[in-house]
């Protein structure tokens, strides 16, 4: 059973949604960044998403845009990233999921950064501009190393590519609860629990839903129809505000604690 299947399994056996949290690998810098994960594992996060900084991040919003910015110039590449993911895996349980462009892997090479994510201990990978219908050579590489691919769904999937994604991905199907890009909601949409609907139709797989997820009550809305939540923008946006403060990594556990309550 691979990590994120145990994480999802566990989750249910206890009645709880899962929580997926989302970092900027990098942000504010790659010491703290990694303390960072540390202490989101010792909080209680399901599955630790950790973002790969690209200088055309089309998905996000100001946010986390702001964050890649930071990391960037704070000195964080790929190669860093996963000599990150290494150094804190034996200390956190969570599984890891490395959330990229695909620019970033292609100029690694597939092969080296399948290897180096390997060795890292990396649990699955989301290749953010690569739909299924294209990953054959992305889910190849990576299934020889036993690394899940993950696929994003939105609301304007339609049932045959839910369909597909389902079948070719492994691990868990990350829904986008709204059209748009990253950034904290004061609701969850309606269009969450549409899509969450579609996809049971289609599939037994886990579902993680984010974009927008900011607080205890979307938690508790987003458990009534998917596995698992996701929150992004708005964990990004505590480190933000606290990332030159001797209380960043409270701050951050805190956090969490408080959406997992």
């Amino acid at each position: 059973m691979s990590r994120l299947t145990g994480a999802f399994a566990r989750a249910k056996a206890s009645g709880a949604t899962g929580l997926v949290t989302y970092v900027t690998a990098g942000d504010p810098d790659l010491e703290r960044s990694r303390e960072i994960l540390v202490r989101l594992g010792r909080a209680g996060a399901d599955i630790l998403e950790v973002g790969v900084p690209f200088s055309d991040p089309l998905a996000d919003g100001p946010v986390i845009q702001r964050a890649t910015e930071r990391a960037i110039a704070a000195g964080s590449t790929l190669v860093k990233v996963l000599g990150m993911v290494s150094d804190v895996r034996s200390l956190v349980n969570a599984p890891i999921v490395i959330f990229s462009y695909a620019n970033p892997i292609l100029r690694m090479g597939l092969d080296e950064f399948v290897s180096r994510a390997r060795q890292a201990g990396v649990d699955g990978v989301l290749t953010l501009d690569v739909p299924p219908e294209e990953s054959q050579q992305f889910r190849e590489a990576l299934s020889r190393a036993r690394i899940d691919t993950i696929f994003l769904l939105s609301p304007t999937t339609s049932a045959e590519r839910i369909r597909r994604a389902a079948a070719l991905g492994t691990g868990f199907l990350y829904g986008i609860s709204r059209l748009g890009v990253t950034g904290a909601r004061d609701d969850v949409a309606d269009s969450a629990r549409e899509l969450a609907d579609r996809v049971r139709k289609e599939t037994a797989m886990p579902l993680a839903l984010g974009f927008g997820i900011s607080r205890p009550e979307h938690v508790r809305a987003v458990s009534q129809f998917a596995d698992a939540a996701v929150v992004g923008s708005a964990l990004v946006n505590v480190i933000a505000e606290h990332g030159q403060s001797p209380r960043l990594l409270d701050e951050v556990e805190r956090y969490v604690r408080w959406l997992k309550s």
